[in-house]
């Protein structure tokens, strides 16, 4: 990545007017002179802006580590470990749209990919085509029969799903993207809605162990669906491969993810119906052996483990291990960085971590009464 046939194409900066007097014809010079101002407020108010909320964000990096260094050495984590504040929010003007150029204006991130994207990365790096269940429910009942095996619950799985998906999503639902809204908000797909660098980083650590499912799924099987399953094999052995090719870290996976058509590519195997349900098991599987590994031995609840899905198992578990009387005190921020915290309505809504479970809670048992749940119910 970037591939020119994809939708995250790089997008060039726009030409400064000075340099581009050719560019300038057929747009009004007041409407340059307005684009100019308009600019130069926009940047000085978002300056300012910028250099408040990095003071911010450096400091709750800074109480996370402090934290994270008591909980190695044993010690208590107190109220002053926390950022106490709430972070800034930009109220200035909006970017102003560049008229010889618009949207494409200098620092302006490329689009989210799409599932189509995602598609025709995994076609185009790995020959593969993910199978797609008959119905929703052929999906949800493999979901279902995966977390039942790897000793999930029904509440935790119907829960994660009523919350990440209001209950009615499905398996290829990404966020943000609606029938009238065709952008995305995050590359997360699914029923519990896994990131494209949730998906390298499972396959790199977990790649043996779905290899395995599938290799006892083909030795079951025979004629057209067992070479099917062989040839879905052969391109997870190259998916695993890639995925492997830096260190087993969440930076080295994310720039995979992000940043090579390889490593979105890997994404589209989400939606097989066979690779899906066990990539999505997987994820919540690791957030329970998760918590288990620092010493907490009670069953989490379906909150608890929607915690650490939506903020990561370190984050999630240090709020889950929070004493209550400190999570009516410490705002949500602590546990997100600046890029998650600001597209996160959630987050950014309840304010503090009591407010954060309560809503969750909240949504879970909303959701739970949406037919899309009790069909979930039902499979498991």
């Amino acid at each position: 990545m970037p591939r020119p046939s994809l939708c995250i194409a790089v997008i060039a900066f726009a030409v400064p007017l000075a340099a581009a007097p050719a560019r300038t014809q057929g747009v009004p010079s007041a409407a340059l002179s307005d684009y100019q101002a308009k600019l130069a407020q926009y940047t000085q108010v978002h300056q300012a802006y910028d250099a408040e909320a990095g003071i911010y964000w450096n400091a709750v990096i800074e109480k996370r580590h402090v934290r994270n260094a008591k909980r190695r050495d044993h010690q208590p984590i107190q109220l002053a470990d926390h950022v106490l504040t709430q972070p800034p929010l930009y109220t200035g003007p909006p970017r102003p749209i560049n008229p010889l150029a618009p949207g494409s204006e200098p620092g302006e991130k490329p689009p989210i990919p799409l599932l189509a994207d995602f598609l025709q990365a995994a076609q185009e790096q790995y020959g593969f085509v993910p199978q797609r269940p008959a119905s929703e429910l052929d999906f949800k009942l493999a979901y279902a029969r995966v977390a039942r095996a790897a000793g999930l619950t029904r509440e935790q799985i119907v829960g994660v799903y009523a919350f990440e998906t209001g209950g009615n999503g499905t398996y290829d639902m990404q966020a943000g993207v609606t029938a009238t809204r065709p952008r995305a908000i995050s590359p997360a797909i699914g029923y519990n809605q896994l990131l494209s660098t949730n998906s390298v980083s499972i396959l790199a650590e977990h790649g043996g162990r779905v290899l395995a499912t599938l290799r006892q799924q083909a030795k079951a099987a025979s004629g057209a669906a067992k070479a099917a399953l062989e040839r879905k094999i052969e391109a997870l052995k190259r998916m695993i491969a890639f995925c492997r090719s830096v260190p087993d870290s969440w930076n080295e996976h994310d720039r995979l993810a992000k940043t090579t058509a390889g490593g979105m590519g890997i994404h589209a195997a989400i939606l097989d119906i066979d690779i899906g349900p066990l990539l999505q098991v997987q994820k919540l599987l690791d957030s329970v052996r998760f918590a288990r590994a620092k010493g907490y031995s009670a069953p989490l609840t379906a909150a608890e483990l929607e915690l650490m899905n939506l903020t990561g198992d370190g984050n999630g578990f240090d709020m889950l291990t929070m004493p209550p009387a400190l999570r009516e005190q410490v705002p949500t921020a602590n546990f997100f960085q600046q890029s998650g915290y600001e597209r996160n309505p959630v987050a950014r809504r309840t304010g503090v971590v009591a407010r954060l479970i309560a809503d969750i809670d909240g949504k879970m048992a909303r959701g739970a009464q949406s037919s899309g749940a009790k069909d979930l119910a039902a499979a498991f």
